[in-house]
């Protein structure tokens, strides 16, 4: 569609307030962080010392070397895995697939921080696989805490986000060319390497970028099962909460560094994906294939274990929440104690889990909506710049960004910290850039003829939009802001640096939970959290109709 020129109408409107939001509750933070780095904590004069500082003691550079190597890994494994997953799933017939795609995507949706609190439970030095193994074979047995730890639990957090990427573009394959290479004598690893693998390696590195940033900026789980294994985003938030010595700017050149790194990152991932990328029509998809004898048999107990193996988080904070407890250890025989303490004591976190997420997921839908429009059918260069800004919170981690607003929002003219409204504008300017792409791929398949002949017969282009085009984008928009509200409620990076007292959240309750090491309620609250991401699930299943989900 040619750009149109700039007028004064509506959208105009929408398209100035959408700079302005943006300006506000992004630009302006993020030159916030930036300034804070570069100003002296007792002068606030400008200074390059909080900079020569993070490089000159190793205690500092290290976290950045092991960020970068933890992440590093799980990017590779959860590229193996989810590839390796979704072709089998794709090209062969797996007995309980909706089943098994069901936990796939239950165990992507739950927040890390859980997976971590499960497996200490598990795999930590009192664990009940750790005691188990110590006392079969007599011998001391290696913990979660550490790099190893880490890795299981962001690597199983992650590879289905590989799995739903490279399913859909392995749907997207004509069948015809895959024929045409075995009728060259192509088959085998040799097919999948050299035809299967190029056809879906942009969709494999776009996959990767998102594998990248969630696990760069992961606080929850380096946090709880670290252990001496020091990463960014817990160094920062340790500095950043310290109340000796002006941390606060030191914290800021840190995460600075942080968003020079993702944004690197990301347009170096943005110009390759660009250079492979091209567009793939499938007259005739992939048909799965049965597998016989040992082959098969194989190939369904390595899913099944590794499904169950990703489900065990769950699965473990399901039934140590009905547990008893004393004090803060769990005893022999059952209880709905856990849930008791839960109810009449942390009641205002799960309220405000609700209260938040819900409100942020209508602001979410409603500026989705109109910034998607103007973004694709009001193009100038304000929208151009809009759809630009639109791509910062993918690449900025919910920590930094957390620190960026309260380090903009903590003084006069607008006070935000400590009050519901921080954590509800980062919720959203988090989520938002999902819902806009979700938003856009919608419009980009409704005709523009339809409007066109809404408005030749008398209807304004406004009523147009809110009476025909908004109502048939609904349907695919609502089952987006399901699965955004579902990573609402999970949220902790930003809200466990955010929150007050009154505005703490389940996650962020769960989190301080296992901090004083009190398994009984963090179980119960992790369980309600769970039981709500898959309700939601069912219901973005029963409103999109459709079994499978799109990133």
């Amino acid at each position: 569609m040619n750009k149109k020129l700039f007028r004064w109408d509506f959208w105009t409107g929408v398209t100035i307030l959408s700079v302005v939001v943006f300006g506000l509750f992004l630009i302006y933070p993020l030159f916030s962080l930036f300034i804070s780095g570069f100003q002296d904590p007792a002068t606030g004069s400008f200074t390059m010392e909080n900079f020569a500082k993070f490089f000159r003691k190793k205690y500092y550079y290290q976290s950045l070397f092991n960020s970068m190597w933890v992440t590093t890994c799980v990017t590779i494994l959860s590229i193996i895995i989810g590839t390796a997953l979704a072709y089998f799933m794709t090209a062969f017939k797996v007995k309980g697939k909706a089943t098994v795609e069901v936990f796939v995507i239950i165990s992507m949706l739950s927040p890390p921080f859980i997976g971590a609190y499960s497996w200490v439970l598990l795999g930590g030095r009192s664990g009940i696989v750790t005691q188990f193994l110590s006392d079969l074979f007599r011998m001391e047995w290696p913990s979660i805490y550490g790099f190893s730890g880490i890795l299981l639990v962001l690597t199983l957090k992650l590879y289905p986000f590989i799995y739903l990427y490279v399913s859909g573009a392995l749907k997207n394959i004509d069948v015809s060319l895959i024929e045409a290479a075995e009728s060259l004598g192509c088959s085998g690893i040799r097919k999948v390497a050299t035809v299967i693998m190029p056809l879906v390696m942009p969709t494999v590195l776009a996959g990767a970028l998102m594998v990248f940033m969630n696990a760069l900026a992961d606080f929850g789980t380096p946090m709880l099962i670290g252990e001496g294994f020091n990463v960014m985003p817990v160094l920062i938030y340790s500095e950043f909460i310290s109340e000796v010595g002006g941390q606060a700017n030191f914290a800021a050149a840190m995460a600075t560094l942080m968003v020079i790194l993702t944004t690197t990152i990301f347009l170096v991932q943005k110009y390759v994906v660009n250079k492979k990328s091209f567009t793939m029509s499938s007259l005739r998809p992939m048909q799965a294939k049965q597998l016989t004898g040992l082959i098969n048999m194989v190939m369904h107990v390595g899913i099944y274990v590794l499904v169950f193996v990703s489900m065990i988080p769950q699965f473990t904070v399901m039934y140590t929440s009905f547990l008893k407890t004393k004090g803060q250890i769990f005893v022999p025989g059952f209880s709905l104690d856990s849930y008791i303490t839960v109810f009449e004591n942390m009641s205002v976190a799960i309220t405000n889990t609700y209260i938040y997420s819900f409100i942020a997921i209508l602001l979410i839908v409603f500026f989705g909506m109109l910034i998607a429009y103007i973004t694709t059918r009001r193009k100038s260069w304000l929208t151009d710049v809009i759809d630009t800004l639109t791509m910062f919170p993918y690449i900025i981690p919910g920590s930094v960004l957390g620190i960026t607003l309260l380090l903009a929002f903590n003084e006069d003219p607008l006070i935000l910290s400590g009050t519901a409204m921080i954590i509800i504008v980062s919720l959203v300017i988090r989520r938002l850039p999902y819902t806009l792409r979700s938003s856009s791929a919608i419009l980009y398949q409704i005709s523009p003829s339809v409007e066109e002949a809404s408005i030749s017969l008398g209807a304004s282009p406004l009523k147009t939009f809110f009476k025909i085009t908004a109502v048939m984008m609904i349907p695919g928009v609502l089952s987006g802001a399901i699965l955004s509200w579902i990573t609402c409620i999970n949220e902790l990076s930003s809200s466990v640096i955010l929150y007050t007292g009154g505005t703490k959240t389940m996650s962020v309750a769960i989190y301080t939970e296992v901090i004083r090491a009190s398994y009984g309620t963090a179980a119960a609250l992790s369980t309600i959290l769970t039981l709500t991401t898959i309700l939601a699930l069912l219901l973005f299943f029963k409103v999109s109709g459709s079994k499978d989900i799109s990133l």
